[in-house]
């Protein structure tokens, strides 16, 4: 199937309220263009540089997510065009975002990472430290910061039953939290859900899931 054949057979498959952000990550621009051309605006990249490289050769109102681990002295290179950062582990990292972001007079939409996996090499804030860093006022402490909401991985396994599991652990949490949230804070999203498993966690309440492989193919470099 060509991409824009993938993209209509995804987009097919979600429900209304269900954003798709596009894996681009390891594909060239002249393939994101195509998914562009379909019609696709939102992007999700993993790394800094590889970002920053692609970025002036496609179109402007390309809506770019960050999808990867982020190191703090990278945070001022996306800074001033970033739409929202999924990857936030730690309060530091955070604070940095909030940072950077006010240098450019900018809110950067950001999700906090939550380990939910059984692999110990997953990235993010345990579902305790979690609590902990919002009932210590971290959200007001970084005003230039909208914290929008939750972001996990599932186990890398065959085992869809195990999958549903964990996304639906984070659904709860992520109810909880949205429950404890002040009345018109942005807690809307819950992105969960990537190729192998992005049906498991619609089903689970995902709002956003990042789709790579079942769009673009094998990454090209």
């Amino acid at each position: 199937m060509s991409i824009a054949q993938n993209i209509a057979r995804i987009r097919s498959t979600l429900p209304d309220g269900v954003t798709l952000v596009a894996v681009s990550k390891f594909h060239p621009s002249e393939i994101i263009r195509k998914a562009y051309d379909t019609g696709q605006r939102i992007f999700g990249e993993s790394r800094v540089q590889e970002l920053t490289a692609k970025r002036p050769l496609l179109p402007p109102d390309i809506e770019w997510h960050f999808i990867g681990t982020l190191q703090t002295n990278k945070v001022k290179q996306i800074a001033p065009f970033i739409c929202m950062i999924h990857s936030i582990d730690s309060a530091g990292l955070l604070k940095e975002v909030d940072r950077q972001a006010a240098k450019c007079h900018r809110t950067i939409r950001v999700l906090l990472e939550i380990h939910i996996a059984e692999e110990t090499s997953k990235h993010g804030f345990t579902m305790d430290e979690c609590r902990t860093l919002l009932r210590e006022g971290m959200a007001s402490a970084c005003p230039n910061v909208c914290i929008a909401g939750l972001m996990g991985m599932a186990t890398f396994t065959d085992s869809m039953e195990q999958v549903g599991r964990e996304f639906k652990r984070l659904r709860t949490f992520f109810e909880e939290i949205k429950n404890d949230c002040p009345p018109g804070e942005f807690f809307t999203e819950l992105s969960i859900g990537m190729s192998g498993d992005y049906l498991t966690a619609v089903a689970n309440g995902s709002t956003m899931v990042r789709i790579g492989s079942d769009i673009f193919g094998e990454r090209l470099y």
